[in-house]
């Protein structure tokens, strides 16, 4: 397999806010990394698989107290959340990121087909959700998820302050009990996790509740926002976010 040049991709979208993302992994597990510049500190939302270090590629962009903010628990979105001594994720989920044993793989094998074939099939990956790897000593046999307990349990309505923005913490289960959005709304911009993004959403997996989904679904649909930074694929705006949330409603109700 070859080694990758650079594991991190980034792109400034402006009003502070940078998406990271990893282009070497898979689509399904490809998790956009969404770093928030503040006044007095930074956020950064979700933060990959854990493969290379992400820290080393924020060291890059601030130099500021951060506070890492994982919206669920799924390994695609907490792989690096040890690297940062300030670490947030729902209260109901927390205590899984003190022993983490989540099912995670590499392996397209371990996935039922369908599910791959909803994101491309295996084609440029093969048996692997990678088509690289950081650095000749990276062996995906030994790929792991490393524990790192929170040092802050959210609920709905907490509220994370940077100085000069404040994302209001919205409670959306329904991929997971503890999904998560961030919610800044004198921007009218939110962070969704996996709650909501514009591709095939994933409500059948052991911890995911369609009920739950539903509702969150229906919430998400009232939300006055311009802008959606989502878990997975690009952002959207709020004609779109009603149409996705719409669109699920019908399907699923």
């Amino acid at each position: 397999m070859k080694i990758a040049e650079r594991w991190f991709e980034r792109r400034s979208l402006g009003e502070g806010i940078t998406l990271l993302w990893e282009p070497h992994v898979h689509p399904l597990l490809r998790c956009n990394i969404w770093h928030v510049r503040g006044r007095e500190r930074d956020l950064l939302v979700d933060t990959g698989l854990g493969i290379a270090s992400l820290a080393g590629e924020i060291r890059e962009l601030t130099d500021k107290p951060l506070l890492a903010v994982a919206t669920h628990v799924h390994y695609d979105h907490v792989g690096s959340l040890h690297e940062f001594e300030d670490r947030a994720m729902h209260a109901c989920e927390a205590p899984r990121m003190a022993r983490y044993q989540e099912f995670a793989t590499l392996q397209s094998a371990d996935f039922p087909p369908g599910l791959l074939g909803d994101y491309g099939g295996t084609a440029g990956f093969g048996d692997l959700l990678i088509d690289a790897r950081p650095d000749a000593t990276f062996a995906v046999a030994d790929y792991r998820v490393r524990s790192a307990p929170v040092t802050r349990e959210l609920v709905e309505g907490a509220v994370i302050d940077l100085g000069n923005r404040r994302f209001e913490v919205l409670h959306l289960p329904g991929h997971s009990p503890g999904s998560i959005g961030l919610l800044d709304q004198a921007a009218e911009t939110l962070f969704s996790g996996d709650a909501i993004y514009d591709g095939v959403l994933l409500d059948e997996l052991p911890d995911s509740s369609i009920p739950d989904y539903l509702a969150s679904m229906r919430r998400l649909r009232s939300l006055q926002v311009r802008v959606v930074h989502a878990g997975h694929e690009p952002s959207f705006d709020r004609a779109r976010l009603i149409e996705l949330a719409e669109a699920y409603i019908a399907a699923r109700s």
